[in-house]
């Protein structure tokens, strides 16, 4: 994995709790605001580092969460009123534009 500075965790960090109730970010878009070779890299900043952020609210590209997390992450969303069509997030409807 690439070398990642405290200042790019923090930067994740921040962009993750900036992320309003109702919508959701990717992967992606978090690794290329921040200037992260690798959408990877956010999951592993996620994995180390994200227990207090909302979570939830970070999901791939797809809009369909990955299989362990699936049924708690859209059930978080759904909470937060995120529209879900067959355990796919509407991403035009709710996908955070940086």
């Amino acid at each position: 994995m690439a070398k990642v500075t405290e200042e790019q965790v923090e930067e994740v960090r921040a962009l993750i709790a900036a992320i309003p109730r109702g919508m959701v970010s990717t992967y992606g878009d978090l690794a290329a605001v921040v200037g992260l070779s690798s959408p990877r890299i956010v999951g592993w900043i996620m994995r180390t580092d994200a227990a207090d952020l909302p979570w939830q609210r970070v999901v791939p590209a797809s809009g369909r969460p990955a299989v362990g997390l699936r049924t708690r992450q859209l059930a978080k969303l759904r909470e937060e009123g995120v529209r879900i069509v067959d355990d796919r997030i509407d991403m035009t409807a709710h996908r955070v534009q940086w």
